[in-house]
This record gives structure tokens, sequence and C-alpha cells, in this order.
């Protein structure tokens, strides 16, 4: 046990690679996980009680939000899957430290954006406009 770490890593420091996109950083991302479905069976000499057995992994959307720049890779991707030509990437997403280190990443396979949504405005606002986009995909590994 030695050299292990006690206390858990800040939600609030972490970065994320997007496969050939530079986007230079993301306030919030959220959504990443991942499932099994329960299939319930029962034979009729068994008792009340079903078995469980295992069904489908199912991955949830992750949803990424950035603060608008004049870059327009993200939206570039999701305008490209629009018309047709749908760009699967690998994204990774890495937790970082107080001293800037990576210390923990999730790996995102086959990644391609399913939704974007462009920042609201209000003329007595004064916040940060927001772009979000929500990618759909076919599985995630913790790495690190």
């Amino acid at each position: 046990m030695a050299g292990e770490r006690r206390d858990p890593y800040r939600n609030f420091r972490f970065r994320i690679e997007v496969e050939g996109i530079q986007q230079a950083g993301f306030s919030e991302i959220s959504g990443f996980d991942a499932s099994l479905s329960v299939i319930e069976y029962r034979e009729g000499n068994e008792t009340i009680t079903p078995r469980k057995l295992p069904g489908l992994a199912k991955y949830g959307n992750i949803s990424l939000k950035w603060g608008v720049t004049d870059s327009m890779d993200m939206y570039n991707w999701m305008s490209e899957s629009i018309q047709g030509k749908v760009s699967r990437k690998t994204v990774t997403i890495i937790a970082i430290n107080e001293e800037g280190a990576d210390v923990a990443t999730w790996q995102v396979i086959e990644a391609w954006p399913s939704k974007y949504s462009a920042p609201s405005f209000k003329g007595t606002g004064n916040e940060i406009a927001i772009e979000s986009l929500e990618l759909a995909h076919e599985g995630m590994t913790r790495t690190k």
C-alpha cells in the first residue's frame, strides 16, 4: 500500500484530447458511463425468483461544454457528420493532479458527434457564451 494516494483527485482539473482536433479547453464533461442491461429469465420449474443474466453493454453519450472562441474545429466535426461524412474519433479524458501531472485517464472509442448546441444570448447577461457537443460512442476504458 506504500505510495498509494488516499485523497481523491479534484474534478475541476482535467483536459480532453480529441484525435485530430485542437480545442483549447473545456469547462465541463459529463455523461461518460458504462452499464450492462439485465435479462431476467425463469423456467417454470424454478423458484419464484428469476435468474438475472447479463445483456448488452451500453455506454452513455458524453456531453462536452466549452466557452466560445474563434476555434470552429468541434463545430466542423458536427457539421461534417450532418452532411453524411461521419468521422469516428478516439477521445481521451485526463484527470490532472494539483502539480499538473496526468493521474487518471479514460479512453472513449469510435466517438462521433450526435448533437450540437449553440450558446444562448441575453442582452442583460454577463455569463460566458457556451457551446456544447454530445458524443455517441462504442466503448470506454480507464487506461490509467
